[in-house]
């Protein structure tokens, strides 16, 4: 499997025999980044935000996922579970969360949540291996709360979201507000991450891995 971001709370995820994903496209002119053109079979939106939902980011084809509900595509099982109402008078936006199986390995990407989720949602969720959370508030978690989801979820592998970068026009606080909160003073970083599927995770380990954003649209 290759993980790659691209900027924000996008990112492309290949896995061999499987459906290509991209979550939560986004709109350069409001998030900042380079403008996106990404191959995909499957697009995921968590919420109606132009930092999230720009689906013309993503060539004309691809299969649309707004919504709460269970699908596959490509044999990947996805599961979308609304995690924030929205209300009219709230500057909440309805955010989702998508869990994507690829068999023996999963993943979660916990779109735009703004709050700690219940016990018994963290449970329904069952096995994460890498956990796609965001950490610097603006409207989403911030990074006291995203480090209390991450010690109730405990994947396998954390890779931080929604952060201020030097290419980011929405003024979100920095990785570093989260990194001390979880207290790592060393950070690997990288383009992709790549994982096998057959690979035999550390029990009881949580790694912190930050993505540097791609730049060009593939």
């Amino acid at each position: 499997m290759k993980v790659t971001c691209y900027g924000h709370s996008c990112f492309r995820i290949l896995e061999r025999g499987f459906a290509t994903v991209v979550t939560d496209p986004l709109c350069s002119a409001v998030a900042g980044y380079n403008p996106l053109k990404l191959k995909a079979e499957i697009v995921t939106v968590s919420c109606n935000d132009l930092g999230h939902n720009n689906l013309s980011a993503v060539r004309v084809g691809a299969f649309e996922i707004t919504g709460p509900g269970e699908y596959e595509r490509g044999s990947v099982f996805i599961t979308v579970i609304q995690t924030t109402p929205h209300s009219p008078d709230s500057k909440t936006l309805r955010n989702t969360l998508y869990v994507l199986d690829y068999g023996k390995l999963t993943v979660l990407h916990l779109g735009k949540i703004s709050s700690v989720p219940s016990q018994s949602l963290i449970e329904s969720l069952g096995n994460i291996n890498i956990a796609l959370v965001p950490v610097g508030e603006g409207g989403a978690l911030n990074a006291s709360k995203a480090a209390e989801v991450i010690s109730m979820l405990e994947p396998n592998i954390v890779i931080p979201m929604h952060y201020e970068t030097p290419h980011s026009k929405l003024g979100l606080d920095p990785l570093s507000k989260f990194l001390k909160e979880m207290g790592i003073t060393t950070l690997e970083t990288m383009e992709t991450y790549k994982v096998a599927s057959n690979t035999a995770f550390p029990e009881e380990e949580t790694h912190v891995i930050a993505l540097d954003p791609k730049l060009a649209s593939l």
